[in-house]
């Protein structure tokens, strides 16, 4: 009986690999346990002491490549090897086993089919061999048919001469010569040859036969290779052994069909050996022409041989022209067959050619079809001598393809490259009518295919490209996957070429930093919500982006008879530019000086607007960073501009200046003019006759601030921008005295709301790769339930917008969820530069409610709300506040942007957007679009004409190839509509600036780049209307405040006929433009003009004399004046209207009595239809400012150094207290002069 087993007793039943796994330190220490324990134990326990393996040995080397060597001696090295023989050795008390793999690999047949068929590179040589055996044969033919002599034909016997014949005893017969037939006069050193190539050609074909040898032997003797080879081979080895049989007729030619094999073999073996694929439209090419020659040579040779038992020979030349004839369908009829064998020969050649021929075509035609749809490959020689790029999509689209091609195509040094399109799908029929066009043909190629796959990618050369444009598909239903999709591109370009640029475009931001490798990335909902917040404190920033991004050259519009579309067209040229100061022209003199002399004075000279710099030592780019930067040689300056400085000519006009008491820095120039566009010289003279400030003019009434109460005067207020920077010259900012300001100027309740809020960096960020911005904070995080606007909690029991009592105007964002990018959209709301008591309150209007996670992100924002609802339920839209909001913000929903028919993905917004439109028509409305060629059926007027017009401009523009053609319509010319897709441009002129997109980011409040200015407005009011022009404006922001206009925001009055008749009536009164023409007469004049016509603005709007030329235009097929039944129809329309009009007041005051919401905020709402805005981009220095433009500046960031004067008191004695006390919270973010 066993007992219990001790702790050092070894276990009897371990395995042995179980002991053999123990360490090599503890097998010294356990060989005297484990002889103890075989005298005494049982088992049979393996002793492993004579292993003597060492760990720290020297790794034997690999074995050589395997060589016929090693086909016949098999892998030896192993076994003779000394150490094996050593470690390995085997006695009589320890047994060893050793266990062979593969073993039936090692056998004789396996190696012989490793060497002869598995191997690439063997098998491609022993295919290469036999494809020359088959050329030698054939070749060793024709050299016989060459020596061939008929007259010397012998019989079955050599020494019998009783056999022989001639052909002159026949010459006169009609019959047949069998004889020439069968025999023919073979000469020994031919046959010699002839007869070791076939021995050679048989035993391979022999052994291919046994290895390819699967059970059943019929099927391999019954192959046509077989059978050909026999017939070629078996004959000379048989004349060895029977030497009377050495002159007998072998169809040798027939070894054409074997290399054809042959060389469709070699080449499989290639393609496997190199790796490499051509395409199977060059294989079966190749098939083709081999199967011709063939044919053609099968042929000449046969029907020579056949004619020479006739009486007429036909040589093997004339035999190879009869055939080519034949197979041409010419048929001269010259050469033809005399005797019936070679007729029937031509016969059943014939036949085959009617059979093979047509199943090679069709395979052809097939193969050509498929490559048509594929695309076929961008060949590795191009590749290497010529530039191209690769766009990797989903789906290709139409708009998508023609946005991409005209804007990469609009730069200059790209008019050489190429455009690969790699893409999964087949290609779509309007994209290859467009692809057909010559412009295009010659550039893009497409390839169907896809970017996770090695191959398609060898196919786009994507190692040689010089960028790779990867695009999400946002049309997708689930935008997440297209995410996806997008980042498994993105990875798989990133493995296969590590060197090749990439520029992937995103739709989510949590899925951001997956792609943080490429190059450049843009983020969709970043720049979408970022675009649209700003939208609601400057307006039209979403025009004013989209149209820096857009390749233009200004002369869109020129022709039109409206001045506003004239000036607008052509200021929406301007893009940003880049250039070093040292080499700079414009900047090139302003070396040492400060940021802010050399901004004005640079738009004052040259036209041009100066908006960033950037260090060499910092990658950094800052815009506007103020006075205190001192510009240096080495800077890289970024202005805008219609044209870069490379593409302008400078033409010199020196004037004469009356007064020589100016400092030098007010001797100017003429403005520059471009060469090829002469836009520049367009706007007009921007040299400006600046008051000196030593020497003030006799009317210095006209640039003085109107006096207060009729007493005091006050000092010339423009002063000159200084080179160097004096904190006593710049007046303080806004910003630095919002705490101060903001809490003396606001009664005790304000204060006391206002001062709660701090400024820092939000806890909590909903994504990973959100840059830190510093924004206004809650004291403590509010909770979960006080973030619900439409229902009370324990904290509060406020239900709707009126009972919260805002005090400024809401911002209400109509959303499907509350995604993370919606995060973007509160930040710059909430950014430390926006004054805090012009904060406007924002409601999210969530078709689904949010989670947690974003609560948690949102909840330390002050006034931000959320409510569950649509935009489509008018209760919803009352009770989140909208009569009491100032912005409405409708997003395109996911669940939208897909639709069965191409650009009917936006009707149920569209349709939601016009009804709100016609009920709230005060309410400004920023609408988000998927497609935007939609955008002309915003706050549609049925029966305009003046929106016809505008629809007929846009054909014009589009015809004339502008890729702006959309830019005439007036809600995107006003910033009320917007599509993602017009930022597509962003990520494709990276490719040549790469500085677009920090820039974009930075005027977007996406970055915070310390020392970096942001993007505000201000409002021009009737106080303001003084500094007369945008030169002066430039002037005056510069040396007060350090800050850099960049455009305007102009709002004019204008009349929409609705119909011809109304047109009509409309035209005779033309009182307004008379006062216009007045206005010119002197600027005192001017500005009472225009107080009067603000005055009257919401009676008698004012009719532009250009409008109104243009309307009488499309007016004059109905020139007569109109009748009395016209004008009571109108009169009819009229009162129709007014009481539409009235019913849908009745309609919401209804609702807002059922909700028990009071009704006095929506009577106050007014019609403000008759309006048209637009943006000017870097308008010319002496544009005239006019009331309520509202102006696009870059303010210099206050916490980047101290731009404000050690003693407040002093600017505020020259007027800034002033400025500031005006500044109200109906502005929001606006100063005003």
């Amino acid at each position: 009986m066993m007992g219990p087993r001790t702790p050092t007793e070894p276990d009897a039943t371990m395995s042995p690999l179980r002991r053999s796994s123990r360490s090599h330190g503890d097998r010294s220490d356990s060989t005297e346990t484990l002889q103890k324990n075989n005298s005494s134990n049982s088992g049979v326990i393996l002793d492993i002491s004579a292993l003597k393996l060492e760990v720290d040995s020297e790794v034997p080397p690999l074995p050589p490549r395997y060589r016929f060597r090693d086909l016949l001696l098999g892998d030896q090295s192993f076994q003779n090897d000394d150490r094996y023989q050593e470690e390995y050795s085997m006695d009589s008390t320890n047994a060893q086993v050793q266990v062979e793999f593969y073993v039936n690999e090692n056998t004789f047949k396996e190696r012989l089919k490793l060497f002869f068929i598995k191997n690439q590179r063997s098998s491609l040589r022993i295919r290469l061999f036999n494809f020359s055996l088959k050329l030698l044969t054939c070749a060793l033919y024709v050299l016989r048919v060459s020596l061939d002599d008929p007259e010397q034909v012998t019989g079955v016997c050599v020494n019998c001469q009783n056999r022989t014949s001639t052909t002159a005893e026949s010459t006169e017969s009609t019959e047949i010569n069998w004889e020439l037939i069968f025999w023919v006069n073979r000469r020994v050193p031919v046959w010699a040859i002839q007869v070791i190539v076939a021995l050679i050609s048989f035993l391979e074909a022999m052994l291919l036969t046994y290895l390819s040898y699967k059970g059943n032997i019929w099927e391999q003797m019954f192959q046509i290779s077989f059978i050909l080879e026999m017939i070629n081979t078996v004959p000379f080895i048989i004349t060895i052994f029977w030497p009377p049989l050495r002159n007998i007729f072998i169809p040798v030619f027939l070894n054409c069909w074997l290399a054809k094999c042959a060389l469709e073999n070699m080449i499989n073996d290639l393609h496997r050996a190199i790796q490499r694929t051509h395409s199977a439209m060059f294989n079966q090419v190749l098939i083709l022409i081999c199967t011709l020659l063939c044919l053609v040579f099968t042929g000449a040779c046969g029907i020579q041989h056949l004619e020479r038992a006739s009486n007429q020979n036909l040589t093997l030349f004339n035999s190879l022209y009869f055939c080519i004839v034949t197979f041409s369908t010419v048929g001269y009829g010259d050469v033809t067959p005399h005797i019936w064998p070679s007729q029937l020969l031509v016969v059943i050649l014939i036949c085959v050619a009617l059979v093979v021929l047509p199943l090679q075509f069709e395979e052809l035609a097939y193969l050509w079809m498929e490559r048509q749809k594929s695309g076929g490959n961008y060949s590795r020689h191009r590749a290497q001598t010529e530039k191209h790029a690769v766009l990797c999509v989903s789906s290709l689209k139409i708009d998508l393809l023609m946005d991409f091609l005209n804007e990469f195509y609009a730069h200059p040094r790209l008019q050489d490259y190429y455009v690969v399109i790699l893409c999964p799908t087949e290609m779509d029929i309007q994209v290859r009518r467009v692809l057909q066009i010559p412009l295009w043909s010659q550039r893009v190629i497409y390839l169907q295919g896809s970017a996770l796959k090695d191959t398609d990618l060898m196919r786009a050369k994507m190692d040689d490209a010089e960028a790779c444009f990867i695009l999400s598909s946002r049309n997708e239903v689930d935008r997440t996957a297209a995410d996806h999709q997008t980042i498994l591109r993105a990875w798989a370009v990133k493995d296969f070429a590590p060197n090749c640029p990439l520029y992937v475009q995103i739709l989510k931001p949590e899925n951001k930093f997956h792609v943080k490798f490429a190059d450049h990335v843009v983020c969709e909902e970043e720049f979408k919500f970022a675009m649209l917040a700003l939208n609601c404190v400057c307006p039209a920033t979403s025009t004013l982006v989209t149209l820096l991004v857009h390749t233009s050259r200004g002369q869109e519009g020129q022709l039109s008879p409206e001045q506003w579309q004239r000036t607008y067209g052509r200021c929406s040229g301007n893009e940003v530019y880049h250039i070093r100061l040292c080499d700079s022209k414009f900047f090139g003199e302003y070396d040492g000086k400060s940021f802010t002399y050399a901004s004005f004075h640079a738009h004052k000279k040259y036209g041009v607007c100066l908006i960033g710099v950037k260090r060499e030592d910092n990658k950094s780019i800052l815009l506007n960073p103020g006075p205190r930067h001192i510009m240096a040689a080495p800077d890289t300056c970024y202005y805008i501009n219609i044209t870069k400085e490379e593409n302008s000519a400078f033409i010199f006009k020196q004037e004469e200046k009356d007064n020589k008491g100016l400092p030098v820095a007010g001797l100017y120039d003429a403005p520059s003019r471009l060469p090829v566009h002469s836009i520049i010289a367009s706007m007009g003279t921007v040299a400006m006759d600046l008051q000196n400030p030593t020497d003030p003019p006799e009317d210095s009434s006209k640039l003085t601030l109107p006096t207060e109460n009729g007493s005091g005067s006050r000092r010339p207020s423009i002063a000159p921008v200084l080179e160097i920077a004096d904190s006593s010259s710049i007046l303080p900012c806004d910003l630095l005295s919002d705490q101060s300001e903001d809490e003396t100027n606001q009664s005790d309740e304000e204060s006391s709301s206002v001062s709660d809020f701090v400024k820092g960096y939000p806890p909590n960020s909903p994504y990973i790769g959100s840059s830190p911005t510093l924004c206004h904070l809650l004291p403590q995080k509010a909770s979960f339930c006080c973030l619900r606007l439409d229902k009370g909690c324990r904290h509060n029991s406020f239900e709707d917008a009126k009972a919260y009592g805002f005090k400024n105007k809401l911002i209400i964002v109509s959303a499907e969820m509350a995604g993370n990018g919606l995060y973007n959209f509160i930040v710059p709301l909430r950014a430390y530069y926006r004054p805090r008591k012009e904060l406007n309150p924002i409601v999210l209007l969530l078709d689904y409610p949010p989670d947690n996670h974003f609560l948690e992100a949102i909840c330390c924002f002050p006034m931000v709300y959320f409510m569950a609802g649509t935009i489509d339920n008018l209760d919803n839209l009352l009770q989140c506040g909208i009569i009491y909001a100032d912005n409405l913000v409708v997003v395109d929903k996911e669940s939208t942007m897909s639709a069965e028919e191409d650009y009917m993905a936006d009707a149920k917004t569209i349709v939601n957007v016009q009804t709100m439109f016609r009920l709230f028509p005060s309410l400004s409305i920023i609408t988000e679009l998927t497609h935007p060629s939609n955008m002309r059926f915003m706050q549609f007027r049925a029966k305009d004409c003046y929106s016809l017009a505008l629809s007929k401009l846009e054909k014009i523009e589009r015809d004339k190839g502008s890729n702006l053609a959309f830019m005439f319509r007036l809600p995107f010319a006003a910033g009320r509509v917007f599509s993602i897709s017009m930022l597509d441009t962003l990520l494709y002129q990276s490719f040549v600036k790469d500085y677009m997109i920090p820039i974009a980011r930075l005027l977007l409040g996406l970055d915070t780049t310390p020392g970096s200015g942001y993007l505000c407005a201000m409002k021009v009011t009737e106080e303001d209307l003084w500094i007369r022009t945008y030169g002066r404006l430039f002037q005056k922001l510069c040396s007060s405040s350090a800050e850099i206009p960049i455009g305007i925001y102009r709002t004019e009055s204008h009349m929409f006929p609705s119909s011809e008749s109304q047109v009509s009536i409309n035209v005779e009164d033309t009182g307004g433009d008379d006062q216009r023409d007045n206005r010119r007469e002197s600027w005192k004049e001017k500005t009472r003009t225009h107080r009067m016509s603000t005055t009257s603005e919401s009676e008698h709007p004012l009719l532009r004399k250009k409008s109104l030329q243009w309307a009488r235009r499309l007016s004059r097929k109905n020139t007569k004046p109109p009748s009395r039944t016209e004008r009571f129809s109108q009169q009819r329309l009229n009162l129709y209207r007014r009481s539409e009009r009235q019913e849908l007041s009745e309609l919401v005051k209804n609702r807002m009595k059922h909700l028990g919401l009071p009704t006095v905020g929506y009577d106050e709402m007014n019609d403000h239809q008759n309006t048209l805005s637009y943006v000017l981009i870097n308008p010319p220095p002496d544009t005239m400012l006019e009331l309520n433009d509202i102006v696009y500046i870059i303010r210099s960031d206050p916490l980047a150094g101290p731009n404000v004067p050690e003693d407040p008191a002093q600017g505020q004695s020259s007027g800034g207290g002033r400025m500031r006390q005006d500044f109200g919270t109906e502005t929001r973010d606006e100063t005003h002069l």
